[in-house]
């Protein structure tokens, strides 16, 4: 079975159009303004209007209040938030009974200590991300072209469908695939040409390289 895409921090209709003629199973767009692919939820609803029904819809979020959620809600028809900070389980049932959404929960990985923090969320979330942990001095989450050592979690398994995120692009995708066994993986810096700027080109490279690849179940 083909390697699952969700493309992330789409920006462009163009980008958009690359995503969904190549196959991307979740398209993701960011509402966290430190992020140079922040979106406002006017302009990724005008983004996400040409997204079929079968591409699942994700808003990130980071450690966002309930207005600010209310506000997100008000742009695209989501069928998934992705929550990027340091959401509590307790805050994701939150979430989740608050929106009537599915959730991804993301989580920092650089060291095995950091894979036990995903047992906290088996009951609560939908799906589990694991990225790179950002460099100290970071003032976002995520984003940083960063892949994690994915010796970490070959052999591992979790109750729930995972991604695999963090540096992931074209030239490294089939090594990451093969040492995690992730059967799902996130991109985004990937596929730009700089920081917030999507590659239509590198966004389908990406995608029909993954067409060619396979992971064990996760």
């Amino acid at each position: 079975m083909p390697v699952e895409v969700k493309i992330c921090g789409l920006d462009s209709p163009a980008a958009v159009a690359a995503a969904v003629d190549g196959g991307a199973r979740l398209v993701g767009f960011v509402f966290f303004p430190p992020s140079p692919r922040a979106l406002s939820p006017g302009k990724a609803a005008q983004l996400a209007l040409p997204v079929p029904a079968g591409i699942l819809k994700v808003g990130v979020v980071v450690d966002a209040d309930d207005a600010t959620l209310d506000a997100v809600l008000a742009g695209p028809s989501l069928d998934l938030l992705q929550l990027h900070g340091a959401e509590t389980p307790e805050r994701v049932t939150e979430i989740k009974a608050r929106t009537g959404l599915g959730v991804i929960k993301a989580l920092p990985v650089a060291a095995p200590g950091d894979l036990e923090a995903a047992d906290a969320y088996l009951g609560v979330a939908d799906r589990l991300m694991f990225d790179a942990r950002p460099p100290a001095e970071a003032d976002r989450p995520g984003g940083h072209a960063l892949a994690f050592d994915w010796e970490l979690i070959r052999g591992r398994s979790w109750p729930l469908p995972w991604l695999l995120a963090g540096g992931l692009e074209a030239a490294n995708l089939a090594e990451a695939v093969r040492t995690s066994g992730a059967r799902c993986v996130d991109v985004s810096s990937g596929v730009e040409d700089r920081p917030g700027v999507k590659s239509p080109g590198k966004i389908t490279e990406f995608l029909d390289l993954a067409k060619t690849l396979g992971g064990r179940k996760g």
